[in-house]
């Protein structure tokens, strides 16, 4: 890989040359989409096949398969299929989940809608992954589940996060929306707790266009999430694609026709169409895309400049980042003379490199759990259920607070081309030297 940059340039947010004059659009294209995706959907749209369930359960065959567990339920979106992973384990009123509070909001805040109460904790500042030793001090007697997030791919420590759980019967719901194909010491991250939900929203890195899968290796999980909002598939004689019924448990088969959660958590078949065909290729662009980031960062290790790291496992740690959804850099101020990220940002944009300054903003500092009485309870719907104010102030999770500060957003390339991912590292190199010098002001 070639890396050419005029480190005397002036930079292009001061009057300079742009690093990047056109980048390469499909290098970031996604998802890559076949004539045979285009064909599978129109044959739904041509049918009049969209509400059926027919795709959608060679859809979840396929991707039960693919994960290697035993159910696969498909949902119109991620934050559906995190809510039915939460009815299914058994959360509800005056239960309390953990949930780290770097994530985007849809990990866990349909708990509310359970009339549980959300406890955040905080994140491990290297891995913006939940902590876990801070998971354990958060713990109480109304601890029913905890979120553990993958965040943009970063397998979370699951070998502390289960051992702290199982003891104490805590149920551990795997969001896996960053991090579809990632692998925590050869095990797909989503196969590891008690279920996963995940987005396979059209920005993922596993995309089928607006739609959400549930996974579990547990008969009555999956069950209580097909009784939580597919009321079709629980009429008696409606089977699964073992051959036996959706449902067996006479408690929930004295209900049907009509879903628990009042929900119709149906996927639309033309996501459905288009998920087959993407999972379909899903490993070996996973692969490019691995091989391309990893090139990116190699490259830009290779010359030694401080102050920028990857957000990206150890290697021979046993982890990786799958399709490496957004992508992120870990940034030193002390390191660019006090610049903050934001100005580091601007000057990186203004070179064609394409970045955002920081990450997910931390819930816990929210006013929605602060105050919004969503419910018309007389209380902020957070505490309505509770039995103490959860409510957390400025410093109560440092490492949470201090990550907007402290990473960057970075192109996420799909397609493994050194040249052309060399210019990316040089743009880098040119406002980092920049920086360094005190060129660039903070």
């Amino acid at each position: 890989m070639t890396i050419a940059t005029d480190v005397a340039a002036a930079l292009a947010i001061h009057g300079g040359p742009k690093a990047i004059e056109r980048p390469p659009e499909d290098l970031f294209r996604w998802p890559i989409v076949m004539p045979e995706d285009e064909a599978a959907v129109l044959d739904v749209l041509r049918r009049g096949a969209m509400s059926g369930t027919d795709v959608t359960q060679a859809f979840e065959k396929e991707f039960a398969a693919w994960f290697g567990v035993e159910h696969a339920l498909a949902h119109p979106n991620g934050t559906a299929a995190l809510h039915a992973a939460l009815f299914a384990v058994g959360v509800g009123q005056g239960d309390e989940v953990i949930c780290p509070s770097i994530t985007y909001w849809a990990s866990a805040t349909q708990a509310l809608n359970l009339g549980a109460s959300l406890q955040f904790c905080d994140v491990d500042p290297v891995t913006l992954n939940i902590d876990p030793a801070d998971f354990e001090r958060r713990i109480t007697p109304r601890t029913k589940a905890v979120v553990v997030v993958h965040y943009t791919g970063y397998p979370c420590e699951m070998d502390r996060i289960l051992a702290i759980a199982r003891p104490r019967g805590i149920k551990v719901i795997e969001d896996v929306s960053h991090a579809h194909g990632a692998r925590y010491h050869g095990k797909l991250v989503g196969t590891l707790g008690d279920v996963a939900g995940m987005s396979l929203m059209s920005g993922k890195s596993l995309a089928a266009g607006e739609a959400g899968m549930l996974i579990t290796h547990d008969r009555a999980i999956f069950e209580r999430a097909v009784a939580w909002g597919h009321y079709e598939r629980m009429s008696a004689g409606t089977k699964y694609f073992s051959g036996e019924p959706f449902i067996t448990d006479p408690a929930l088969l004295r209900f049907a026709g009509i879903p628990l959660g009042g929900f119709k958590n149906r996927l639309n078949q033309m996501s459905a169409a288009l998920g087959r065909g993407q999972l379909r290729h899903y490993a070996g662009r996973m692969a490019e895309i691995d091989r391309a980031m990893n090139a990116f960062w190699d490259a830009w290790e290779a010359l030694g400049l401080p102050g920028i790291t990857a957000h990206r496992p150890p290697r021979d740690s046993g982890l990786t980042m799958g399709g490496w959804y957004n992508p992120l850099a870990r940034y030193d101020a002390a390191a660019f003379h006090g610049t903050t990220v934001e100005a580091f940002c601007a000057a990186l944009n203004a070179e064609g490199f394409r970045c955002t300054p920081g990450a997910n903003k931390p819930m816990h500092a929210h006013p929605l759990f602060h105050e919004a009485d969503v419910y018309h309870a007389g209380k902020p719907t957070n505490l309505a259920h509770a039995n103490r104010d959860l409510r957390m102030p400025a410093g109560s999770l440092p490492s949470a607070e201090a990550a907007n500060a402290r990473v960057f957003g970075i192109p996420w390339f799909k397609h493994h081309r050194p040249e052309e991912i060399g210019a990316y590292v040089a743009a880098l190199a040119k406002v980092a030297r920049a920086a360094l010098e005190g060129r660039l002001s903070a």
